[in-house]
């Protein structure tokens, strides 16, 4: 997809982890797509500016607040075992977009650029849905509780119901199912993109929401690459202004429905075997609550908070552990416990 944000998506990291967006900024470049007229490209070069809140930040809050907070602070690379995960994840990912569209490097030349070339994703995308077929990868970008955030869902195709259906991609190093915790994160991920997708078909997604939220100029030309890609794909664009006129007005007059249905499938990363799937229950009203709770943190409203006691057990798993006083606090809480008591 177009531009990788940045580092910092070891927020959901352990042994038996599942996919996330950051299996983008473990993946290879790939060769220019041959033929046709590509869909989707890719920006080779990172924003250097500070990274817009990703959706799955937000929804590994929920498996650790403190873990996500740090993954964003401090990042560091994943280990071994966990980078080898990801690759095989990225590998399936890879594979499963190449089926629908082919892909191709745009170079870019300044921040807009890279932004451009992701909405231009998404504007390719509005009327492959308007024709009732199905599009892999789409950027995903709007405000929650004024705080702006980004995504990719894996998939949305309409099924035989003729339902708008958001499918989500998780593999797993072992034939098993997760943990309730992991699917209780992977469930709230799906719920934040319906939430967003809606917002931007509903017409929500402003120009200015870009330019204020993410410090980018509507009056920056696009590099020629760019403007070339955009030609190729039916727009005639000369500022990143007039990209995001475009998007927005093509959002806001397409015909694209609200997400009906949101179902994550597991499947074994070896065997490619589909291990279950998950039928996600929607309830807007309780996922705005858990999201304002969340985003309270990033809004500087609150400090960090680690995992409870009966939850300990996620700190094998995580790379911050070593330096984390949370858990330092939680550790030696037994131990104070177990002391003698105090007499009168």
């Amino acid at each position: 997809m177009a531009g990788a944000e940045g580092p910092g998506e070891a927020a959901s990291g352990f042994s038996d982890l599942s996919d996330s967006e950051l299996l983008q900024l473990e993946e290879p470049e790939p060769e220019p797509g041959g033929g046709g007229s590509p869909r989707t490209a890719r920006d080779p070069d990172p924003d250097p500016a500070p990274a817009p809140l990703r959706v799955t930040e937000l929804a590994a809050q929920s498996w650790c607040e403190l873990q996500a907070a740090l993954g964003r602070r401090r990042p560091v690379p994943p280990a071994p075992g966990r980078a080898a995960l990801l690759r095989a994840g990225t590998h399936l990912h890879l594979a499963r977009e190449l089926e629908v569209h082919d892909i191709v490097d745009v170079p870019t030349s300044s921040r807009e650029d890279a932004w451009a070339v992701r909405v231009l994703n998404l504007l390719t995308m509005i009327p492959v849905l308007q024709a009732g077929d199905c599009v892999r990868e789409l950027p995903v970008f709007g405000l929650i509780e004024g705080v702006f955030l980004t995504g990719v869902i894996d998939e949305l195709c309409y099924n035989i119901k003729g339902e708008l259906e958001l499918n989500e991609l998780k593999t797993r190093s072992r034939p098993v199912m997760p943990s309730e915790a992991q699917r209780r994160r992977d469930h709230f991920q799906v719920c934040l993109y319906k939430y967003i997708f809606d917002a931007m078909v509903q017409g929500c997604l402003k120009p200015d929401i870009f330019t204020s939220h993410v410090s980018l100029s509507p009056e920056q030309l696009l590099g020629s690459e760019v403007k070339q890609h955009a030609q190729k794909a039916g727009f005639t664009v000369s500022t990143f202004g007039d990209l995001l006129e475009l998007l927005c007005l093509n959002l806001t007059f397409s015909d694209i429905p609200h997400i009906d249905c949101l179902k994550i499938n597991y499947n074994h990363q070896e065997s490619n075997i589909l291990l279950g799937t998950d039928i996600v229950l929607y309830e807007e009203k309780k996922v705005r609550e858990k999201a304002q709770y969340y985003l309270a943190y990033w809004k500087g409203q609150r400090e960090a908070q680690g995992v409870d006691i009966e939850e300990a057990w996620k700190c094998q798993f995580c790379d911050y552990s070593e330096i984390c006083d949370w858990r330092r606090t939680r550790a030696e809480m037994p131990l104070q416990r177990s002391g003698p008591k105090k007499t009168k």
